[in-house]
């Protein structure tokens, strides 16, 4: 096994991480994992479990770590939405050349409605923006 395991391993989920310290120094030689902390990202509360004391080394590690899944999440996010941008005009483009009128029966209501949605979210947020800037 490798010499240079992190001292710290996150077992991500929905909200945050589970957080265990890597233990390869015991009496069977093997790798252990022991659950330290569950974190939520969204509140920034870290959860120490059971009895265990978590050094202030950790919960510096455990902060960063936090840091970084929040700006890499935040990063998804953006790229999901540009994901999301191209499937609107392959839809476009599918609803142009492709489509049946059955298959158009099924999804229109539902897309014009989550269309409309978004428009009227975006005109809102794009209205607040120039009133703060005074255009």
């Amino acid at each position: 096994m490798s010499l240079s395991l992190p001292r710290l391993y996150f077992r991500t989920r929905d909200n945050g991480a589970l957080v265990f310290r890597v233990d390869v120094e015991n009496r069977q030689g093997r790798l252990d994992l022991e659950q330290i902390a569950a974190i939520n990202i969204r509140s920034g509360e870290i959860k120490p479990q059971g009895n265990v004391e978590i050094a202030d080394d950790e919960m510096a590690e455990i902060e960063a770590w936090m840091e970084a899944r929040r700006l890499e999440l935040a990063e998804r996010m953006v790229d999901d939405i540009r994901r999301a941008i191209d499937h609107l005009n392959l839809t476009a483009q599918w609803a142009q050349s492709q489509a049946t009128e059955r298959q158009l029966e099924e999804i229109t209501d539902a897309l014009l409605l989550s269309m409309h949605d978004l428009r009227m979210v975006l005109v809102r947020k794009k209205s607040e923006r120039l009133g703060r800037t005074g255009r």
